[in-house]
């Protein structure tokens, strides 16, 4: 067997790294597209390194660019850019999987193992039926965000123009990507359009839920009996959506560089639409720069948290979060079990919970850490970028187009770290050990 094919065999036999690879694979075809002149709208070559993170944004579906999206690219360069974002979305092999299907092939076990291990589902039962749940899903919420967003759109911009922005919108919203062709403010000039802010707050909310809660909620119609997972999705989000946004209209109830002068209904609005945003989908309704600090703490929280599993989202999850409170609530009442709706966690779920913490925060304070070096401004926008590119949101305090090559590398490693996910990107560089036939013996240590 040659060096090569000792390689490939070694790739296949770790879904993991098979998913990491096809991230970087699309990301470098993207890459060499944008780099072309066709792509630009000046007709010129843009600089590979801008070109990458744009690509990286857009496949990891986070929205921080280097270059004005608006601005810099040409028609061809933002179809590029929302192919990227789809194919990022739903994730390479669940295209690769859907080619297959068209084409008769039959789905193998180690297909079906990349796509549980990239969809993050709980078995490998239903593999393909969910691929197609998850296409047809996405292109009919996808389709009627457009439709949505259309009324607005299209008025404005005419007919061709205003669907184009329609469509690039809504997948970019469904996707929580956070990329928009509007111009240098982002949807700023929305913030009050019911239009516009509830359509995009609908389209992210339900990219960011996860497509086996979709499922689930589908064939059950019922909340109580849908599966602990996905009541625990759904409970986290709402508290996490309602919690923010009666944060945000409290801390920047009287900010006269965002919303004082607004009325107590487009106040709510945009109190909602930033709680909703941070939740890894990267569009700015108010200037960032301008929240008071209290709101950007809150933000960080919230970008730091997420979406939920198995969906478009980045971040450590709702479900981690929902896990850890539940354990902590455990062992303050004495409970030997974590219990969940009537269910028992095993504790190896518990474990993967705090390990997806852990690696999280340990590489977003410690990129923090290298970038108070290399970059020259405040710690808080430094840490509000770091935890934006983890979370795969997007959303930036004007640092991103000033960052240093050092600042660009570690933000697009973050990114793809963050779309990945921190325990599939371990698990894709690192060799699990196998388990041993014994146990040690029990040692104590006192904590707290």
């Amino acid at each position: 067997m040659s060096f090569i094919s000792k390689i490939v065999l070694e790739i296949e036999k770790n879904p993991p790294r098979l998913i990491a690879l096809s991230f970087v694979l699309v990301i470098l075809i993207g890459s060499i597209l944008l780099t072309l002149p066709i792509s630009s709208a000046t007709g010129e070559f843009t600089n590979p390194l801008d070109s990458t993170f744009t690509a990286t944004s857009a496949v990891c579906v986070t929205g921080l660019v280097t270059k004005n999206t608006y601005e810099h690219w040409s028609n061809f360069g933002h179809l590029v850019i929302i192919t990227l974002i789809q194919i990022g979305g739903l994730g390479f092999m669940t295209w690769a999987i859907l080619i297959s299907l068209v084409m008769k092939k039959r789905i193998t076990l180690k297909e079906r193992l990349i796509i549980h291990e990239q969809m993050n589902t709980l078995s490998l039962k239903g593999m393909v039926r969910l691929v197609i749940y998850v296409i047809k899903a996405t292109l009919a919420i996808e389709l009627l965000g457009a439709v949505l967003l259309s009324f607005t759109f299209i008025p404005q911009f005419g007919i061709w123009k205003g669907a184009w922005y329609s469509i690039f919108h809504s997948i970019s919203s469904y996707c929580n990507a956070g990329f928009d062709i509007i111009g240098p403010n982002s949807i700023s000039p929305y913030v009050k359009s019911i239009g516009v802010v509830l359509p995009i707050s609908f389209l992210i909310i339900l990219g960011g839920i996860g497509f086996n809660v979709f499922m689930d909620i589908s064939s059950k119609k019922s909340f109580k009996k849908l599966a602990a997972h996905s009541k625990l999705v759904l409970t986290m989000t709402a508290y996490l959506l309602i919690g923010g946004a009666i944060i945000f209209f409290i801390l920047e109830y009287s900010n006269e560089m965002t919303i004082k002068s607004f009325s107590l209904p487009e106040k709510i609005l945009a109190s909602f639409f930033q709680s909703v945003t941070t939740r890894t989908a990267g569009y700015s309704s108010i200037n960032q720069d301008l929240i008071r600090d209290s709101s950007a703490i809150v933000s960080i929280i919230l970008m730091f948290i997420g979406g939920s599993p198995a969906g478009t989202a980045g971040g450590i999850k709702t479900t981690t979060l929902g896990l850890l409170l539940y354990s902590t609530k455990s062992e303050i009442k004495g409970t030997e079990d974590v219990v969940l709706f009537r269910r028992r966690i095993p504790i190896s779920t518990i474990r993967k919970a705090l390990a997806i913490v852990m690696i999280s925060m340990t590489w977003v304070m410690g990129i923090s850490l290298i970038l108070t070096i290399t970059e020259k401004t405040l710690f808080i926008d430094i840490l509000y970028e770091v935890t934006s590119a983890f979370g795969t949101v997007g959303l930036s305090r004007a640092l991103t187009p000033s960052l240093t090559v050092i600042g660009k590398l570690l933000i697009m490693l973050t990114m793809y770290l963050g779309r990945l996910g921190p325990l599939t990107f371990a698990f894709a560089f690192y060799k699990k050990e196998r388990k041993e036939q014994y146990r040690e013996p029990k040692g104590d240590i006192l904590v707290g």
